[in-house]
């Protein structure tokens, strides 16, 4: 398993708890952990799902704040679940993260995640609200 299998699992945590957010976070990990498409997830790539799911959940106020004040026309609530919650796991990993990941991979990492899981737009859509997030920040 790798990093980009944790955040799938971080991913696919993420969006369950949206709709069930009083679920164990331990337990909505392991359970998507156990999907047929991830079945040999390693201790610590499961330990990096959690410390994501943890972390974001943490921050879930902060992360959303910020990503708000990226464009007028999209607030978070007016975003897709996937695409919503991989700016989160991506704003997070940038700055928020006890072992930050340089935003270039992290950016990498959201788009890669939004071909797959997101929507036709999904990918340009990530890859210019987390660039415009990391201009922000350099200022």
């Amino acid at each position: 398993m790798s990093r980009r299998e944790a955040r799938t699992i971080a991913l696919r945590s993420l969006f369950a708890l949206d709709f069930n957010p009083d679920q164990p976070l331990e337990e909505t990990v392991q359970f998507m952990a156990a999907e047929d498409d991830i079945q040999d997830a390693h201790e610590n790539d499961l330990a990096y799902a959690l410390s994501l799911v943890q972390g974001v959940t943490t921050h879930k106020e902060a992360l959303d704040a910020e990503l708000d004040t990226l464009n007028p026309d999209w607030k978070v609530t007016r975003m897709n679940g996937i695409d919503r919650n991989l700016l989160r796991i991506a704003d997070f990993e940038i700055y928020y993260a006890e072992e930050k990941v340089p935003a270039p991979v992290a950016i990498n990492e959201a788009v890669e995640l939004a071909k797959v899981y997101g929507g036709d737009e999904s990918p340009a859509f990530v890859n210019g609200l987390l660039g415009s997030l990391v201009k922000k920040h350099a200022q």
